[in-house]
């Protein structure tokens, strides 16, 4: 069924919109669609980072280097872009022993660029091929160069540089010795090695090794343990040895200090007996004296008489006295003294 617009429309635009759906028009769309293809597949850019090779069924025609706008052929033409920039390489560690016999684990990285995009795409012809011939290289040249020196050289850089002693540790016999020999490469000449032999090898793969480092480098997991069990067990040993050294010499300091009180107490006690001696000879001179005299002596034994009878007659006692006895006669005499006199007859 077909729908005719009736709308009325201004001549303008009708005659615009004829034009438009005119066979020309078509022809001109389809011509203009067909040279953007053209020249989407015509053209290209190359960034300042990237390398570009164009390769013609499979081989080789032009290397640009220059970044811009450049132009190659359609369909026939392909790209192939490379980067100019340092590209990183971070292998696997990678478990190796030493020249010393001691399983350790080494992780490496190193950064490298590509040298020669042509030789690099003939050999290689991506990243991923690249980092993979880096992985055997990089790792054979790593445990080749671990397992021809001990560890020393591989975890120390400097040369002359003198161990930190402790005495104390030394004596328990549970600690390395300090005379470590010194080293004769270090970790630092032993990168360069590797870096320069494999240098040398990968250079005909159209690539340049710029540096290699050793990232870290650990014991075994297994014989870590052990080794920190080790550490530990001599660790508490060392403790023990303290904590017994210091109960030794706390006993020491408490018998010294026990021996000082009892010197002291001893000299004070011998000191106060002197000066309790020497009071009571000076005491007994100044009785002597004062008592000396002959009336003095009758008040000093009336005055011990009375001492006496107020010790022995202190509470309730009854005492039966002989009238001849000195304490009967004198308390005889007190009591005439006492009792009042009968007025004369």
């Amino acid at each position: 069924m077909n729908v005719i617009d009736v709308t009325p429309r201004p001549a303008a635009v009708s005659a615009a919109v004829r034009f438009l759906q005119s066979p020309f028009m078509s022809i001109l769309g389809i011509l203009f669609i067909l040279t953007a293809l053209k020249w989407g597949t015509l053209l290209f850019v190359v960034p300042q980072y990237e390398t570009v090779i164009i390769t013609r069924f499979g081989k080789i025609v032009r290397t640009i280097t220059t970044p811009g706008l450049k132009i190659k052929l359609p369909v026939i033409d392909r790209l192939q872009r490379f980067d100019k920039r340092i590209l990183a390489w971070d292998g696997p560690p990678i478990e190796c022993p030493t020249k010393d016999k001691l399983y350790i684990i080494v992780d490496c990285f190193a950064r490298w660029r590509i040298s020669d995009p042509m030789l690099y795409y003939n050999r290689l012809n991506d990243e991923r091929s690249a980092l993979s011939r880096l992985d055997d290289i990089l790792g054979s040249e790593t445990r080749t160069a671990v397992a021809t020196h001990d560890l020393v050289e591989i975890i120390r850089v400097t040369k002359g540089r003198k161990p930190v002693r402790d005495e104390e540790l030394e004596k328990t016999g549970t600690v390395l010795p300090t005379t470590i020999p010194d080293i004769e490469f270090g970790r630092g000449e032993i990168e360069k090695q590797i870096t320069e032999r494999t240098r040398q090898k990968i250079a005909d793969f159209g690539i340049e090794l710029l540096d290699e480092r050793f990232k870290r480098s650990t014991y075994n997991p297994a014989v870590a343990e052990k080794i920190i069990e080790r550490m530990s067990s001599e660790r508490h040993q060392i403790a023990a040895r303290f904590r017994s050294e210091g109960r030794g010499e706390a006993a020491n300091i408490n018998g010294q200090k026990e021996s000082d009180v009892a010197s002291i107490s001893s000299n004070a006690t011998k000191n106060a007996l002197e000066i309790e001696g020497r009071a009571d000879a000076e005491a007994a001179v100044i009785y002597a004296a004062a008592f000396g005299a002959p009336d003095a002596q009758e008040l000093y034994s009336f005055l011990r008489s009375l001492d006496v009878m107020r010790a022995a007659f202190e509470k309730d006692t009854t005492a039966v006295l002989s009238t001849n006895s000195d304490l009967g006669r004198m308390l005889k005499s007190m009591a005439e003294a006492v009792a009042p006199k009968s007025p004369p007859h």
